[in-house]
């Protein structure tokens, strides 16, 4: 038994090693001497007989059969703390660690507090939470959900949709002035703030009967990041094709318009992404039943 669990400490700390792409810091995380950690990364070197890690003088990699490896030490320790649970039974205390990543906005301005609230429910929890719009390489990083607007690129996870994002075109006042715009392709005599990659120089918005036009953008301003295109609309520098849930309060307050009410671009899902396990930690199912449910509470976002 003391070998098994021995083994497996020394997979918790490779796996650890690999995330954090510092001995020193793993060693931290887990209340090691940066010693011991090199002795720990050393002895699983020596015992599957391949190099995991290379070395330089400034930083850290995984080798081939250290990313084979990696995904099989979280499959192992995953399975330990699976099988701690069951025997514990669904009545005890969940308890454990979770990695989320989640969009950033979408993150900041409501999903926090969903976490937040799960987390005061679960005290027993530790929950890293990370923000990021860029796709990620969900088992190098460690994840346990990866929360993402829109499809995701990596067809070995699983995909459980969360909700249907509304998008409309919003300007601020002075933007559209005394203009009355009726449809989509009078949108071509201003300015837009393009919010990529979701939308660039054509952006095709439907109505509620399925007729489509697509509008012929004039980008004046071209980002990846929400927030600037948001303050792009709110200062007149070109409308935008924007989440409900981001500007329902500047809609309410009359600081931006919905420029063609009749018209939305195509909706977005809100998706949790996760590995296939044959039983997932209850700690990460209770998570997404969480996040699950308080999602479809968020303005301009419906059951998906």
């Amino acid at each position: 038994m003391s070998k098994a669990l021995d083994r497996l400490g020394l997979l918790t700390t490779f796996a650890r090693i690999a995330e954090r792409g510092s001995i020193s810091a793993a060693a931290r995380d887990l209340g090691l001497s940066q010693a011991s950690a090199s002795r720990q990364l050393k002895a699983l070197e020596e015992a599957l007989g391949v190099q995991l890690i290379q070395r330089s003088t400034h930083s850290l990699s995984l080798s081939e059969a250290g990313r084979d490896c990696l995904a099989d030490a979280r499959a192992l320790t995953d399975g330990w703390d699976t099988m701690v649970e069951r025997y514990a039974g669904e009545e005890s205390e969940v308890r454990g660690k979770l990695k989320v990543v989640a969009p950033v906005a979408l993150g900041q301005l409501h999903l926090a507090e969903a976490v937040l609230r799960f987390q005061q429910n679960h005290p027993g929890v530790s929950v890293t939470w990370l923000l990021e719009d860029e796709a990620i390489r969900f088992a190098e990083i460690g994840c346990d959900l990866w929360i993402k607007i829109g499809p995701l690129p990596d067809e070995t996870l699983v995909v459980r949709p969360l909700g249907r994002v509304e998008r409309l075109v919003v300007a601020a006042p002075q933007l559209i002035g005394d203009r009355r715009i009726a449809a989509p392709g009078e949108l071509a005599e201003l300015p837009c703030a393009a919010l990529e990659p979701f939308e660039a120089a054509s952006i095709p918005l439907s109505q509620a009967d399925g007729t489509v036009e697509t509008v012929n953008a004039s980008v004046a301003l071209a980002t990846n990041n929400i927030f600037a295109a948001h303050k792009a609309a709110r200062l007149g520098i070109g409308y935008a094709v924007m989440p409900r849930w981001f500007v329902e309060r500047e809609l309410k307050a009359g600081d931006l318009v919905d420029v063609l009410p009749g018209w939305r671009a195509k909706p977005l899902t809100i998706n949790a992404a996760y590995l296939p396990s044959r039983r997932q930690t209850r700690r990460l199912r209770r998570l997404i039943d969480h996040i699950a449910a308080a999602v479809p509470a968020i303005p301009g976002v419906s059951g998906p």
